[in-house]
């Protein structure tokens, strides 16, 4: 089974893992910004 698909977008081709839903600028994203883990607290 493959661990990462190749996704396209306007910037080139980039590997995203397998298991995601998300596509080439999400990918970039994740990996370009420094992105928190904390989550919005329940009402």
């Amino acid at each position: 089974m493959t661990t990462h698909r190749s996704e396209k977008d306007s910037m080139g081709a980039i590997e995203v893992p397998a298991d995601k839903l998300w596509g080439a600028q999400t990918q970039r994203s994740l990996e370009h910004f420094r992105i928190s883990t904390e989550k919005m607290p329940g009402s």
